[in-house]
């Protein structure tokens, strides 16, 4: 072999490394374009868990298998065990509905930001099936809106039923003038 067959042959293994060493770090440089609507779907799937409902306690809370007391997550519905008030208007109709939808039901709790509230309840969206319970509640008009940043991630769709249900005099929107 001459010098100039050794150059070239040394040439083309190093054109073949750096290709295949460029393709490589490309691929593993490429990141798919976040958007909101991605990040909610993947926090979703990460942040998720199936459970049993034992109870539901009023038309916002809960209580799972593990015992532990679930809230939902942006809604409030008119008070039952509140010792220093009367029982709300259209409350009793709160729970029977939320009852209804997930009492003895495996549901699939979602986390948004926090964890808890200050009383130790679990912060969840609740789904049974492919129904947010959180949003069928205010879009039926058994509970209003309640926003507590930073658990933010389904507020415009919440906002979205309050608004259906008010302008359709749906529930509380009717009942409780």
């Amino acid at each position: 072999m001459t010098t100039r067959t050794i150059v070239r042959v040394v040439i083309l293994i190093a054109i073949v490394f750096f290709t295949w060493f460029n393709q490589a770090v490309d691929k593993t440089v490429r990141i798919p374009a976040i958007t909101p609507e991605a990040t909610t779907a993947a926090q979703a799937n990460y942040l998720s868990e199936r459970t049993h409902v034992k109870r539901v306690i009023d038309g916002d809370t809960l209580e799972i298998e593990s015992g532990q007391k679930v809230r939902y997550i942006g809604i409030d519905t008119p008070e039952l065990h509140d010792p220093r008030k009367p029982v709300g208007c259209f409350g009793e109709e709160a729970k029977s509905a939320n009852s209804a939808l997930v009492e003895g039901k495996d549901v699939r709790l979602e986390k948004d930001v926090s964890e808890t509230d200050k009383f130790g309840r679990l912060l969840r969206y609740v789904y049974v099936g492919d129904v947010m319970v959180n949003e069928y509640l205010v879009r039926q008009g058994f509970a209003h809106v309640a926003t507590f940043p930073p658990d933010v991630a389904h507020q415009s769709l919440l906002l979205q039923a309050q608004q259906e249900a008010h302008e359709n005099l749906r529930g509380l929107w009717s009942a409780c003038k």
